[in-house]
Parts: structure tokens; sequence; C-alpha cells
């Protein structure tokens, strides 16, 4: 009888967590856009080398308009690939677990994700227009981070930690914006892809 009642309370724990938080989301997404960041990392790195500047040279490291606008669209790609498998792999996870993708929690979750990261994305604009661009790289980390953590309530616990790691990965790299291609690709590529697999492996 026991037996019966905690199997009876654990699916109603399941309905509850499934109708309060989106928990579509697959621990690939988290890889998949970590290996994209990697790779558009890796790439603006090879722009500059291209371009005659040696990032770690800080004498000569001043940026071409020519080269900021390649750096912009390297990043809109960037986030489309990221986008792109964030979609395919929800999708294909709530085909397989039959489960609802666009809710009132889906809706909730992404109006507390994007507040964040469109403000995050005018200052980003605004950094660009007056030429600042060393701020640019601790500023998408911090906005990135504080999305994650105002959607957290909505969606699986864990990604506040995510959360937090690229809002203290943001405000270090402050203090260190000759460095802030090292930081982007750590807090974009290397720890997406840490928490993609932790992810999978505890929820697949």
């Amino acid at each position: 009888m026991n037996q019966k009642h905690q199997e009876d309370l654990a699916h109603i724990r399941s309905m509850m967590e499934r109708s309060s938080r989106f928990i579509s989301l697959s621990g690939l997404s988290g890889v998949f856009a970590g290996l994209s960041a990697l790779i558009g990392g890796l790439y603006v790195y090879q722009l500059f080398r291209t371009n005659g500047i040696e990032y770690f040279d800080r004498k000569d490291l001043i940026l071409p308009i020519e080269l900021i606008s390649d750096l912009v669209l390297t990043g809109f790609i960037v986030l489309v690939f990221a986008f792109a498998f964030g979609i395919f792999f929800t999708i294909r996870k709530s085909k397989k677990y039959d489960l609802p993708i666009w809710t009132s929690v889906t809706k909730k979750m992404l109006f507390n994700l994007v507040v964040p990261l469109l403000a995050g994305g005018v200052f980003c604009m605004a950094l660009i227009y007056h030429g600042i661009y060393g701020l640019i790289a601790p500023v998408m980390l911090i906005f990135y981070g504080l999305a994650l953590i105002n959607a957290e309530k909505y969606t699986f616990s864990d990604v506040k930690y995510l959360g937090f790691c690229e809002l203290v990965l943001g405000a270090v790299s402050l203090f260190f914006i000759e460095y802030g291609l090292i930081f982007w690709i750590t807090g974009f590529g290397i720890l997406h892809i840490l928490y993609g697999l932790v992810m999978f492996k505890k929820y697949k």
C-alpha cells in the first residue's frame, strides 16, 4: 500500500512539474551551442591574425571598422546556430517524451529570458556605436547570466548555476577586458558544453 502511495505521489509531482516548468530543454542544446561558440571564437581569433593583429600583443589591438563588421556578423551567426540547435533538440525531446512545447509556462520562461537579453543587446549596440569594444564580452556574459537566473523559475533549477557562473565570469572579465575573447569562449563555449553534458546525463 505504501508503495502505491509513493507511486501516486511521484506521479502527482511529475504532473505538477510538467504544468509549472518548461522541462523540454535538452542538455544536447547546451553542448551544441557551446560547440558553436567555440568554433566562432576560434574563427574570430583567426580573423585577428588575418588582419595582422596579434591578439595577445596588446600594443597591436586596434580594430578596423571592417573587422568590427566581421565580428558582429560572426556573433550573429553563432547566435543563429545556437538558437537552431536549441529548437531542434527541444522539439526532439518533446516528441520523445510526449511533452507540450508552446504553453503558458513556455511563454513566461521566454519572457523572463528575453527581457534581460534584449537589454544587454541594446547595451552592446551602444558600446559598438561609441567604439567601446572592450566591454562587449563582459556585458554579454553578465546579461546572459542575469537572463538565465531570471528564467530559472520556469525551467530546470540547474539553469541558475550556469547563470551565476556566467555572471561571475562576466564580472571578473570587466577587470581584464583585453582578454574578452578568452572569457567569451570560456563562458559561451566551455561552460555551455560542461553544463549541457551534466544536464544530458541527469535528465536523459
